[in-house]
């Protein structure tokens, strides 16, 4: 936020970043208590729809974990990267009959929220969770930041010379630039 609005305020950041969480976790938190709390229900819906009963408690499982860390910020950016491709997932096996406004509606939101986990899980959890508590947000910021600075500080060619550099050449890639960065 500090970079369109042009003021710097970590704290207003993390304030953001921290209700983000709390709002996408919410959903699944909640479906998945509520999918465990009714699980025969939850079983004989799924299996109408054609999904194996085995399927009910990984998902459940992976909605109250990934959820909760998500919230509390621990392992965000792993939580968020699973339930975006478990809403893809969702969105594409369960709401095509694009003929039901509803189902055309329960697609768009799916990936809607499946957007928003993927923001996260690039942007992380900031500074208002566990992962920064921990240490873990600060190591992956340093890593993305080294890298930044090494792709920054190569020299700029000209087309010209960049396409016979690259014909003759082998191309440097980012993790080998990250290791080049930390001394390895």
């Amino acid at each position: 936020m500090d970079r369109v609005l042009g003021i710097k305020n970590t704290t207003l950041d993390n304030v953001v970043l921290l209700a983000s969480r709390l709002l996408l976790a919410l959903i699944f938190v909640h479906e998945g208590a509520f999918l465990a709390m009714n699980f025969a229900a939850a079983s004989a819906g799924m299996a109408k729809m054609g999904v194996p009963a085995a399927a009910l408690v990984p998902t459940i499982a992976l909605q109250l974990v990934a959820g909760l860390a998500i919230a509390i910020g621990w392992h965000a950016r792993l939580g968020a990267a699973a339930l975006g491709l478990f809403c893809v997932a969702t969105a594409i096996l369960f709401h095509t009959n694009f003929a039901s406004r509803n189902e055309l509606l329960h697609f768009e939101k799916d990936l809607a929220i499946a957007g928003g986990m993927f923001v996260l899980m690039l942007r992380g959890a900031g500074g208002l969770s566990l992962d920064a508590f921990t240490g873990r947000n600060a190591q992956h910021d340093s890593l993305v930041q080294l890298a930044n600075l090494e792709v920054a500080s190569e020299p700029q060619t000209s087309y010209h010379q960049n396409s016979v550099a690259a014909s003759s050449a082998k191309p440097t890639t980012v993790p080998e630039k990250l290791f080049r960065a930390i001394g390895t």
